[in-house]
Protein backbone atom coordinates (compact mmCIF):
# COMPACT_ATOMS: atom_id res chain seq x y z
CA UNK A 1 0.00 0.00 0.00
CA UNK A 2 1.46 3.26 -0.93
CA UNK A 3 1.29 5.77 1.82
CA UNK A 4 1.10 9.73 0.59
CA UNK A 5 0.99 12.94 2.54
CA UNK A 6 -0.26 16.31 1.82
CA UNK A 7 3.20 17.91 3.05
CA UNK A 8 5.13 17.36 0.06
CA UNK A 9 8.60 17.74 1.37
CA UNK A 10 8.58 15.14 3.87
CA UNK A 11 10.36 12.32 4.92
CA UNK A 12 9.65 10.86 8.09
CA UNK A 13 11.60 8.16 9.96
CA UNK A 14 10.91 5.55 12.30
CA UNK A 15 14.28 4.52 13.69
CA UNK A 16 15.43 2.49 16.89
CA UNK A 17 41.31 12.75 -2.39
CA UNK A 18 43.06 14.57 -4.31
CA UNK A 19 42.92 17.93 -6.33
CA UNK A 20 43.39 16.63 -9.67
CA UNK A 21 40.50 16.63 -11.95
CA UNK A 22 38.68 13.18 -12.68
CA UNK A 23 36.90 12.26 -15.88
CA UNK A 24 33.71 11.75 -15.62
CA UNK A 25 30.48 12.39 -17.55
CA UNK A 26 29.70 15.66 -15.21
CA UNK A 27 28.58 18.23 -17.89
CA UNK A 28 30.84 21.24 -17.32
CA UNK A 29 30.05 23.30 -20.04
CA UNK A 30 29.32 27.28 -19.14
CA UNK A 31 26.97 29.01 -20.80
CA UNK A 32 27.27 32.94 -20.82
CA UNK A 33 25.22 33.35 -24.14
CA UNK A 34 21.93 31.72 -23.85
CA UNK A 35 19.00 33.74 -22.43
CA UNK A 36 16.72 33.18 -19.77
CA UNK A 37 13.50 31.51 -19.83
CA UNK A 38 10.41 33.77 -19.36
CA UNK A 39 7.60 31.84 -18.65
CA UNK A 40 4.32 32.63 -20.65
CA UNK A 41 1.30 32.91 -18.50
CA UNK A 42 -0.51 30.09 -20.35
CA UNK A 43 2.33 27.18 -20.03
CA UNK A 44 0.64 23.64 -18.68
CA UNK A 45 2.60 23.75 -15.64
CA UNK A 46 0.34 25.03 -13.12
CA UNK A 47 0.49 28.51 -13.10
CA UNK A 48 0.41 30.94 -10.10
CA UNK A 49 -1.87 33.49 -11.71
CA UNK A 50 -1.90 36.10 -14.02
CA UNK A 51 0.52 38.92 -12.63
CA UNK A 52 2.24 42.22 -14.36
CA UNK A 53 5.81 41.98 -14.43
CA UNK A 54 7.48 44.83 -12.84
CA UNK A 55 11.07 43.29 -12.50
CA UNK A 56 13.26 41.32 -14.84
CA UNK A 57 15.72 38.37 -14.23
CA UNK A 58 18.62 38.55 -16.31
CA UNK A 59 21.26 35.72 -16.78
CA UNK A 60 24.72 36.35 -16.37
CA UNK A 61 25.79 32.75 -16.75
CA UNK A 62 24.97 28.92 -16.32
CA UNK A 63 26.96 25.66 -15.06
CA UNK A 64 25.76 22.21 -15.28
CA UNK A 65 27.87 20.29 -11.85
CA UNK A 66 25.85 16.89 -12.33
CA UNK A 67 22.41 15.45 -10.45
CA UNK A 68 22.62 16.91 -6.93
CA UNK A 69 19.99 14.22 -5.74
CA UNK A 70 19.42 10.64 -5.66
CA UNK A 71 17.12 8.68 -8.12
CA UNK A 72 13.27 8.08 -7.26
CA UNK A 73 14.12 4.57 -6.26
CA UNK A 74 15.95 5.67 -3.07
CA UNK A 75 15.70 1.90 -1.88
CA UNK A 76 19.72 1.54 -1.88
CA UNK A 77 19.67 5.00 0.22
CA UNK A 78 18.73 3.87 3.81
CA UNK A 79 18.44 6.59 6.29
CA UNK A 80 21.28 6.19 9.01
CA UNK A 81 19.64 6.32 12.38
CA UNK A 82 20.68 4.93 15.52
CA UNK A 83 18.38 2.10 14.90
CA UNK A 84 17.18 -0.22 11.90
CA UNK A 85 15.00 2.21 9.79
CA UNK A 86 11.46 0.43 9.77
CA UNK A 87 9.81 1.97 7.03
CA UNK A 88 9.22 5.84 5.22
CA UNK A 89 7.28 7.48 3.54
CA UNK A 90 8.06 10.11 0.03
CA UNK A 91 6.79 12.38 -1.14
CA UNK A 92 3.54 12.58 -2.90
CA UNK A 93 4.71 13.63 -6.06
CA UNK A 94 7.92 12.00 -6.31
CA UNK A 95 11.30 12.12 -4.35
CA UNK A 96 13.38 14.87 -5.30
CA UNK A 97 16.51 13.38 -3.99
CA UNK A 98 17.75 12.60 -0.42
CA UNK A 99 20.08 15.87 -0.76
CA UNK A 100 19.34 19.92 -0.37
CA UNK A 101 22.76 20.92 -1.69
CA UNK A 102 23.47 24.84 -1.80
CA UNK A 103 26.67 26.68 -3.24
CA UNK A 104 28.60 29.13 -0.90
CA UNK A 105 30.86 31.77 -1.66
CA UNK A 106 34.04 32.71 0.08
CA UNK A 107 37.12 34.87 -0.76
CA UNK A 108 35.60 35.78 -4.11
CA UNK A 109 35.24 31.95 -5.13
CA UNK A 110 32.10 29.61 -5.56
CA UNK A 111 32.43 26.47 -4.46
CA UNK A 112 29.34 23.82 -5.43
CA UNK A 113 28.76 20.04 -5.17
CA UNK A 114 26.83 17.36 -6.28
CA UNK A 115 25.38 14.48 -4.24
CA UNK A 116 27.74 11.70 -6.21
CA UNK A 117 30.74 13.50 -4.36
CA UNK A 118 31.97 16.03 -6.54
CA UNK A 119 33.37 19.08 -4.77
CA UNK A 120 33.82 22.50 -7.03
CA UNK A 121 35.46 26.09 -7.18
CA UNK A 122 34.44 28.42 -9.46
CA UNK A 123 34.91 31.89 -10.59
CA UNK A 124 31.77 34.12 -9.15
CA UNK A 125 32.48 36.39 -12.64
CA UNK A 126 32.01 33.48 -15.18
CA UNK A 127 31.65 30.30 -13.84
CA UNK A 128 34.44 28.68 -14.80
CA UNK A 129 36.52 26.00 -12.91
CA UNK A 130 39.16 26.86 -11.05
CA UNK A 131 40.20 22.63 -9.40
CA UNK A 132 37.58 19.92 -8.99
CA UNK A 133 38.07 16.87 -6.45
CA UNK A 134 35.89 13.72 -5.67
CA UNK A 135 35.57 13.60 -2.22
CA UNK A 136 34.81 10.07 -2.02
CA UNK A 137 31.32 10.07 -0.38
CA UNK A 138 27.81 10.63 -1.03
CA UNK A 139 27.08 14.24 0.18
CA UNK A 140 23.80 14.42 1.94
CA UNK A 141 24.61 17.59 4.36
CA UNK A 142 25.91 20.03 1.93
CA UNK A 143 28.61 22.55 1.89
CA UNK A 144 29.80 24.46 4.98
CA UNK A 145 33.42 27.02 5.06
CA UNK A 146 35.55 29.57 6.17
CA UNK A 147 39.05 29.99 7.98
CA UNK A 148 40.31 28.64 4.58
CA UNK A 149 38.12 25.23 4.84
CA UNK A 150 35.73 23.99 2.69
CA UNK A 151 33.49 21.67 4.32
CA UNK A 152 31.18 18.33 3.23
CA UNK A 153 29.09 16.27 5.16
CA UNK A 154 28.19 12.55 3.81
CA UNK A 155 25.23 9.96 4.05
CA UNK A 156 27.30 7.63 6.23
CA UNK A 157 28.35 10.42 9.03
CA UNK A 158 31.49 11.57 7.15
CA UNK A 159 32.74 14.77 7.27
CA UNK A 160 35.70 16.03 4.61
CA UNK A 161 37.42 19.62 5.57
CA UNK A 162 39.34 20.62 1.75
CA UNK A 163 41.67 24.04 1.71
CA UNK A 164 41.11 26.67 -0.89
CA UNK A 165 43.35 24.77 -2.91
CA UNK A 166 41.18 22.08 -3.43
CA UNK A 167 43.88 19.49 -0.90
CA UNK A 168 42.02 17.13 1.70
CA UNK A 169 43.05 18.36 5.20
CA UNK A 170 41.29 16.30 7.38
CA UNK A 171 38.80 13.34 7.21
CA UNK A 172 36.55 12.34 10.71
CA UNK A 173 33.09 10.31 11.06
CA UNK A 174 29.99 11.68 13.24
CA UNK A 175 27.58 9.38 15.01
CA UNK A 176 25.51 9.62 11.63
CA UNK A 177 24.18 10.40 8.03
CA UNK A 178 25.39 14.47 7.51
CA UNK A 179 21.41 16.52 6.94
CA UNK A 180 22.72 20.02 7.30
CA UNK A 181 25.95 21.98 6.07
CA UNK A 182 28.90 21.89 8.46
CA UNK A 183 29.88 25.44 9.98
CA UNK A 184 32.67 26.66 11.38
CA UNK A 185 33.07 29.26 13.79
CA UNK A 186 36.68 30.46 15.24
CA UNK A 187 38.23 27.41 15.89
CA UNK A 188 35.22 24.73 15.90
CA UNK A 189 33.63 23.07 13.15
CA UNK A 190 30.05 22.25 14.03
CA UNK A 191 28.51 18.88 12.67
CA UNK A 192 24.69 18.10 13.04
CA UNK A 193 23.67 14.61 12.03
CA UNK A 194 20.62 12.73 11.74
CA UNK A 195 20.16 10.89 15.44
CA UNK A 196 19.56 14.62 17.19
CA UNK A 197 23.64 15.14 17.75
CA UNK A 198 25.51 18.44 17.54
CA UNK A 199 29.00 17.82 17.21
CA UNK A 200 31.90 20.17 18.08
CA UNK A 201 35.42 19.25 16.15
CA UNK A 202 38.48 20.94 15.70
CA UNK A 203 38.73 22.78 12.75
CA UNK A 204 42.41 22.10 12.75
CA UNK A 205 42.43 17.85 12.36
CA UNK A 206 38.74 16.92 12.88
CA UNK A 207 38.97 15.68 16.29
CA UNK A 208 36.20 15.62 18.42
CA UNK A 209 35.64 18.67 21.46
CA UNK A 210 32.82 18.16 22.38
CA UNK A 211 29.20 16.58 21.61
CA UNK A 212 25.72 17.50 22.33
CA UNK A 213 22.54 14.77 22.73
CA UNK A 214 19.23 15.31 22.22
CA UNK A 215 16.28 12.92 22.70
CA UNK A 216 14.55 11.88 19.91
CA UNK A 217 11.33 10.58 19.50
CA UNK A 218 10.32 7.12 17.53
CA UNK A 219 8.61 9.25 14.77
CA UNK A 220 10.56 12.04 13.38
CA UNK A 221 10.38 14.00 10.01
CA UNK A 222 13.88 14.30 8.05
CA UNK A 223 14.80 17.28 7.03
CA UNK A 224 17.98 19.35 6.19
CA UNK A 225 17.90 21.45 9.11
CA UNK A 226 21.39 22.83 10.14
CA UNK A 227 22.21 25.01 12.96
CA UNK A 228 22.39 28.65 13.23
CA UNK A 229 25.73 30.31 14.69
CA UNK A 230 25.58 33.52 16.00
CA UNK A 231 28.11 35.68 18.26
CA UNK A 232 29.20 31.95 20.03
CA UNK A 233 26.15 30.40 20.49
CA UNK A 234 24.45 27.80 18.25
CA UNK A 235 20.81 28.02 17.79
CA UNK A 236 19.28 24.71 16.53
CA UNK A 237 15.90 23.10 16.55
CA UNK A 238 14.50 19.51 17.36
CA UNK A 239 12.16 17.14 17.66
CA UNK A 240 9.22 18.01 19.51
CA UNK A 241 9.11 21.53 18.94
CA UNK A 242 12.34 21.90 21.06
CA UNK A 243 14.37 24.89 20.30
CA UNK A 244 18.18 24.83 22.16
CA UNK A 245 20.75 27.44 22.39
CA UNK A 246 24.27 25.92 22.75
CA UNK A 247 27.32 27.30 24.15
CA UNK A 248 29.93 26.95 20.88
CA UNK A 249 33.52 26.94 22.97
CA UNK A 250 31.92 24.22 25.39
CA UNK A 251 28.72 22.32 24.06
CA UNK A 252 26.93 23.36 26.82
CA UNK A 253 23.40 24.12 26.86
CA UNK A 254 22.39 28.16 27.55
CA UNK A 255 18.94 27.23 27.57
CA UNK A 256 16.22 25.65 26.03
CA UNK A 257 12.31 26.54 24.89
CA UNK A 258 9.34 25.02 23.29
CA UNK A 259 7.72 26.13 20.15
CA UNK A 260 5.30 23.97 20.15
CA UNK A 261 3.48 21.10 21.89
CA UNK A 262 2.98 17.82 20.23
CA UNK A 263 -0.65 17.26 20.38
CA UNK A 264 -3.20 14.29 18.61
CA UNK A 265 -4.08 10.99 19.56
CA UNK A 266 -1.40 8.81 17.07
CA UNK A 267 2.25 9.17 16.63
CA UNK A 268 2.03 11.08 13.15
CA UNK A 269 -0.78 13.55 14.15
CA UNK A 270 1.98 14.26 17.75
CA UNK A 271 4.73 15.36 15.35
CA UNK A 272 5.79 18.80 15.87
CA UNK A 273 9.22 18.77 14.73
CA UNK A 274 11.57 22.06 14.30
CA UNK A 275 12.69 21.04 10.56
CA UNK A 276 14.57 24.09 9.24
CA UNK A 277 17.48 26.19 11.10
CA UNK A 278 16.53 28.84 13.20
CA UNK A 279 16.84 32.53 12.41
CA UNK A 280 18.91 34.83 15.05
CA UNK A 281 19.54 38.66 15.09
CA UNK A 282 20.65 40.71 18.10
CA UNK A 283 17.77 40.94 19.39
CA UNK A 284 15.29 37.48 18.43
CA UNK A 285 15.53 33.98 17.39
CA UNK A 286 12.56 32.84 15.01
CA UNK A 287 11.79 29.67 13.90
CA UNK A 288 8.95 27.02 12.95
CA UNK A 289 7.33 23.37 13.23
CA UNK A 290 5.85 21.31 11.08
CA UNK A 291 2.33 20.56 12.62
CA UNK A 292 3.21 23.61 15.67
CA UNK A 293 3.84 27.19 15.31
CA UNK A 294 5.72 29.89 14.23
CA UNK A 295 7.28 31.70 17.39
CA UNK A 296 10.22 34.27 18.17
CA UNK A 297 12.17 34.30 21.33
CA UNK A 298 14.35 36.59 23.62
CA UNK A 299 17.77 35.78 21.75
CA UNK A 300 19.89 36.06 25.49
CA UNK A 301 17.42 34.07 27.79
CA UNK A 302 15.22 32.61 25.62
CA UNK A 303 11.65 33.47 26.55
CA UNK A 304 9.18 32.98 24.09
CA UNK A 305 8.09 36.80 22.59
CA UNK A 306 5.16 35.60 20.76
CA UNK A 307 3.95 32.49 18.86
CA UNK A 308 0.88 31.59 16.59
CA UNK A 309 -0.55 28.78 15.14
CA UNK A 310 1.09 27.79 11.64
CA UNK A 311 2.36 24.50 9.96
CA UNK A 312 6.25 25.00 8.24
CA UNK A 313 8.57 22.38 7.07
CA UNK A 314 10.52 25.05 4.73
CA UNK A 315 12.16 27.50 6.87
CA UNK A 316 12.27 30.99 7.92
CA UNK A 317 14.23 34.05 6.34
CA UNK A 318 14.65 37.04 8.85
CA UNK A 319 15.69 40.29 7.49
CA UNK A 320 14.83 43.38 8.99
CA UNK A 321 11.56 44.40 11.10
CA UNK A 322 9.85 41.17 9.81
CA UNK A 323 10.41 37.09 9.14
CA UNK A 324 9.71 35.53 5.76
CA UNK A 325 8.68 31.94 5.00
CA UNK A 326 6.43 29.32 3.68
CA UNK A 327 3.94 27.55 5.10
CA UNK A 328 3.16 23.42 4.51
CA UNK A 329 -0.15 24.96 2.28
CA UNK A 330 2.39 26.68 -0.18
CA UNK A 331 1.61 29.73 0.99
CA UNK A 332 4.24 32.69 1.72
CA UNK A 333 3.51 34.87 4.30
CA UNK A 334 5.58 38.18 5.81
CA UNK A 335 5.51 38.55 9.89
CA UNK A 336 6.17 41.00 12.14
CA UNK A 337 9.07 39.67 14.40
CA UNK A 338 8.31 41.97 16.95
CA UNK A 339 4.50 40.47 17.81
CA UNK A 340 3.87 38.03 14.73
CA UNK A 341 0.93 39.95 13.56
CA UNK A 342 0.24 39.27 9.83
CA UNK A 343 1.74 41.76 6.85
CA UNK A 344 0.80 39.76 3.95
CA UNK A 345 0.33 36.44 2.22
CA UNK A 346 0.24 35.27 -0.81
CA UNK A 347 -1.13 31.42 -2.19
CA UNK A 348 -0.69 32.17 -5.58
CA UNK A 349 2.36 29.07 -5.35
CA UNK A 350 0.58 27.25 -3.30
CA UNK A 351 0.44 24.23 -5.41
CA UNK A 352 4.25 24.57 -6.61
CA UNK A 353 6.09 23.45 -3.64
CA UNK A 354 8.69 26.60 -3.00
CA UNK A 355 11.69 26.22 -1.15
CA UNK A 356 12.23 28.76 1.49
CA UNK A 357 12.78 32.46 0.02
CA UNK A 358 16.20 34.56 0.21
CA UNK A 359 16.14 38.30 0.76
CA UNK A 360 17.70 39.89 -2.45
CA UNK A 361 17.17 43.84 -1.64
CA UNK A 362 13.23 44.73 -2.18
CA UNK A 363 12.40 41.23 -3.07
CA UNK A 364 11.94 38.24 -1.90
CA UNK A 365 13.27 35.15 -4.34
CA UNK A 366 11.96 31.16 -4.23
CA UNK A 367 12.39 28.38 -6.05
CA UNK A 368 10.24 25.79 -6.78
CA UNK A 369 9.56 22.20 -7.97
CA UNK A 370 8.91 22.72 -11.38
CA UNK A 371 12.42 24.84 -12.07
CA UNK A 372 11.17 28.37 -11.80
CA UNK A 373 12.63 31.55 -9.85
CA UNK A 374 10.36 33.97 -8.20
CA UNK A 375 10.75 37.34 -7.39
CA UNK A 376 8.23 38.43 -4.25
CA UNK A 377 8.20 42.32 -3.55
CA UNK A 378 8.72 42.28 0.34
CA UNK A 379 6.45 45.33 0.67
CA UNK A 380 3.23 43.22 -0.31
CA UNK A 381 4.02 40.23 -1.45
CA UNK A 382 3.15 40.43 -5.16
CA UNK A 383 4.68 38.67 -7.85
CA UNK A 384 7.39 40.86 -9.63
CA UNK A 385 9.31 38.53 -11.83
CA UNK A 386 10.11 35.07 -12.89
CA UNK A 387 12.34 32.78 -14.67
CA UNK A 388 12.43 28.97 -15.39
CA UNK A 389 15.63 26.96 -15.23
CA UNK A 390 16.56 23.38 -16.40
CA UNK A 391 13.39 21.95 -15.44
CA UNK A 392 14.18 19.94 -12.12
CA UNK A 393 13.53 21.20 -8.93
CA UNK A 394 14.99 24.02 -6.70
CA UNK A 395 15.11 22.76 -3.28
CA UNK A 396 17.37 24.96 -1.29
CA UNK A 397 17.21 29.23 -0.96
CA UNK A 398 19.38 31.19 -3.77
CA UNK A 399 22.55 32.98 -2.16
CA UNK A 400 23.96 36.79 -2.80
CA UNK A 401 26.87 36.73 -5.53
CA UNK A 402 28.04 40.00 -6.82
CA UNK A 403 24.76 42.04 -6.23
CA UNK A 404 23.04 39.10 -7.81
CA UNK A 405 21.89 35.51 -7.19
CA UNK A 406 23.42 31.91 -7.37
CA UNK A 407 20.75 28.67 -7.66
CA UNK A 408 21.41 25.54 -7.95
CA UNK A 409 18.90 22.78 -9.29
CA UNK A 410 18.37 19.08 -8.34
CA UNK A 411 19.67 18.42 -11.66
CA UNK A 412 23.09 20.55 -10.56
CA UNK A 413 22.04 23.81 -12.78
CA UNK A 414 23.93 26.73 -11.40
CA UNK A 415 22.47 29.66 -12.52
CA UNK A 416 23.85 33.11 -12.02
CA UNK A 417 21.28 35.78 -12.37
CA UNK A 418 19.89 39.30 -11.62
CA UNK A 419 16.93 40.96 -10.61
CA UNK A 420 16.26 44.82 -12.50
Amino acid sequence: MRLRLAVPALLIVLAGCSSTPDQDSTDLTVSTAEKPVVAADNEAAPDPGNFKPSAAFTLRWRRNIGNVGFSTDQSANPIVHPGQVRWRMKRDYGDMGNSVLRPIVLDDSIYAANAKGKILRLKPDSGEQQWRVDSGITITGGLGGGAGLILAGGEKGEVVAYGEDGKLRWRTVVSSEVLGPPQIAGEIVVVRSGDGRIAGLSAADGKRKWLYEHAMPALVVRSSAGVTIRDGTIFAGFAGGKLAAIDLASGNLKWEATLSEPRGNTELERMSDITSAPQADDEVVCAASYQGRVGCFAEAQGNLLWSKEMSSDKGLTLAGKYIYGVNVSGELFAMDKTNGSSAWKNAQLATRHTAAPAVMGDYLVVGEKESYIYAIKREDGSIAARLKTDGSPILAPPIELNGGLLVQTRNGGLYSVTLH
